[in-house]
């Protein structure tokens, strides 16, 4: 399995329709984006912005309900991909037992942000439909400061003249 950090979620054009972008923690940083509904996508958002609403979202909701039993989210896994259809498993700890429940996604990941879990995605599903971000053209930092290291490793006073 690998560790992926939540970048956000964005609309994605020309559809206008939103995705949860994912990233490998380590490895090669492929990325890997999934379609997901319009209120899933609010309630993940307003979960990153820590946004407080009037009455509890259904997220929100279910946390409470975990909280209430005493049982606690440890992870959540993206653990399939048909067609074009993502699947995931949230693991529960409750009384000592480990159970696992099916679960949408964007379901998953608006609960592991709600309680700061992990969010992996097996090996599978990443090498199916991961895929290394293009690069823009810009330098990385860490480009920046060896191309700076290799200047003043070659440089002498002589190159700037009297």
């Amino acid at each position: 399995m690998i560790e992926v950090e939540l970048l956000g979620v964005r609309v994605e054009p020309p559809s206008n329709t939103p995705v949860v972008h994912l990233r490998e923690l380590g490895g090669r940083g492929r990325s890997l984006t999934i379609f997901i509904g319009g209120p899933e996508a609010t309630a993940i958002a307003f979960a990153l912005e820590g946004v407080d609403t009037p009455r509890p979202l259904t997220h929100d909701l279910f946390c409470t309900v975990l909280d209430d039993v005493d049982a606690d989210l440890s992870q959540v896994v993206i653990n399939d991909l048909r067609d074009t259809t993502y699947f995931a498993v949230l693991h529960l700890e409750h009384d000592g037992r480990q159970l696992q429940i099916s679960a949408r996604p964007s379901d998953a990941i608006a609960l592991a942000v709600r309680v700061a879990c992990p969010i992996y995605v097996t090996d599978e599903v990443m090498d199916a439909a991961g895929f290394v971000e293009e690069s823009d053209g810009e330098s990385q930092p860490e480009d920046v400061v060896e191309e700076f290291r290799q200047f003043i490793d070659n440089v002498s006073p002589e190159d700037f003249g009297s």
